[in-house]
């Protein structure tokens, strides 16, 4: 039985089955292109990975993109990792994954979602997003350690 969530959109598969993703490609994006998890390790990856809930997205079964969910599928969920690779920008794909990740059944319903991101605002807001207004204020806490994966470079 299969038990992985997937949709298709003209030639492109998105779904949640760990065992299409290609490690080596969210690896050098994240490492080498995001701007948030610069030179990552592949293990850290790696375990991210194996303890969320991932979206691949593909092309031609070739990996063109990604997103995971930190979830409890009950009340909360962390949207991270979301990447189209530069040269499949630009095609809609970000709508594709995000259409897929808000209708995945065990997602619909939450209370609450987080995201953290400095760019897309306007892919996100179509889907219901909204910055955390006044009522959090000096509310919602972090620790937060950007360089972490290079502090010995």
């Amino acid at each position: 039985m299969n038990n992985h969530f997937e949709q298709t959109f003209d030639d492109i598969l998105i779904s949640t089955n760990k065992e299409l993703l290609n490690i080596d490609v969210i690896h050098q994006y994240l490492s080498n292109e995001s701007y948030w998890a610069l030179c990552i390790p592949k293990t850290t990856v790696e375990k991210a990975i194996e303890n969320s809930m991932c979206f691949g997205i593909y092309k031609n079964n070739i990996q063109i993109g990604f997103a995971r969910v930190v979830t409890d599928k009950t009340s909360f969920g962390y949207l991270a990792d979301v990447f189209i690779v530069f040269t499949q920008r630009g095609n809609g794909y970000s709508k594709y994954l995000m259409n897929t990740i808000h209708s995945h059944p065990e997602l619909r319903g939450l209370r609450r979602w987080y995201l953290t991101t400095r760019d897309a605002h306007s892919l996100y807001k179509q889907y219901g997003w909204q910055h955390i207004d006044d009522e959090f204020k000096n509310k919602i806490m972090t620790i937060h350690n950007p360089n972490i994966y290079n502090e010995n470079l």
